[in-house]
């Protein structure tokens, strides 16, 4: 199903429902702008915002929900709101401590959907314990990985109760990850897109800026728009207001089975970040 509006929702293999598109705060620091960023996304009509222990910024992503659900006069069920566990926090206990720690500066009772973040080896399988018993005892609402590839999700499936419901991933028309997509899909794990404008890099693309000028639309519109159309969450990041809404201004038209493909054939499998097979940290 391609999503039809900013507030539409897929179901993820536990029957929880998650927006199909979200803001990411990836870099963003604690401060104004931050708060600002995330009250402004959901005073637009965002209901999914993004953030992780190590991004340093869990505080002012609280304060910038509380403030656009006060604007809005939403409840806090209608806003998806995730988190990850750092590697250094990676244990049965340490991770169950390190969500809480987490909720503690969301100002939160739960969260919607918690990942762990890196596949260390020899380390996320007590993780994932932790974050089954979060999940058994109603802590949150849903669980997951980030940056796991499919050795990793077989890996840790061997001896997992509960398969994860989310793999965020690095994934955009440079980083297609054909492969791990179908292999999750085959396995019911809903794909979600980190980096999907590929940190800008691809927004000046002649391909793009050609399918983007068919559309009246932007290059990141178009790249956003194929990520939904290929059944992936997507979490764009920006402060700026006026480029939050223009990411969200995604579903007033559809790309063409031709322009799918040919934005598919750009991939190189090349990365802006790190290869989960090879990272120190």
């Amino acid at each position: 199903m391609t999503a039809n509006n900013l507030q539409d929702r897929t179901t993820l293999h536990n029957g929880m429902d998650m927006p199909w598109f979200g803001l990411g705060v990836f870099k963003v620091e604690e401060g104004p702008e931050l708060v600002q960023a995330v009250k402004t996304a959901i005073t637009h009509g965002y209901r999914s915002i993004d953030t992780a222990a190590i991004y340093g910024n869990e505080e002012g992503v609280g304060r910038g929900i509380r403030e656009g659900i006060e604007e809005t006069g939403i409840s806090r069920e209608d806003v998806f709101v995730t988190s990850k566990v750092w590697n250094d926090d990676l244990g049965y206990d340490s991770t169950i401590d390190a969500y809480e720690a987490s909720l503690k500066k969301l100002g939160l009772d739960a969260l919607d959907l918690y990942l762990i973040h890196w596949p260390v080896e020899g380390r996320y399988k007590e993780a994932w314990r932790a974050l089954e018993t979060l999940y058994k005892t109603g802590r949150v609402k849903a669980i997951g990985v980030s940056n796991f590839h499919i050795h990793h999700l077989e890996d840790l499936m061997k001896d997992a109760e509960i398969k994860p419901m989310i793999n965020q991933v690095e994934y955009h028309p440079r980083l297609t990850q054909k492969e791990l997509h179908l292999f999750c899909r085959s396995h019911g794990i809903q794909l979600e897109a980190w980096s999907p404008l590929m940190q800008g890099q691809l927004l000046d693309h002649p391909l793009l800026k050609e399918i983007a000028k068919k559309h009246g639309k932007t290059a990141a519109q178009v790249i956003l728009r194929w990520d939904l159309q290929n059944g992936v969450i997507t979490i764009p990041k920006s402060t700026k207001a006026q480029r939050i809404a223009e990411n969200a201004d995604i579903f007033g038209f559809e790309l063409t089975a031709e322009e799918m493909i040919q934005i598919a054939g750009l991939n190189e499998n090349t990365r802006v970040g790190p290869d989960p097979d090879n990272f120190d940290f």
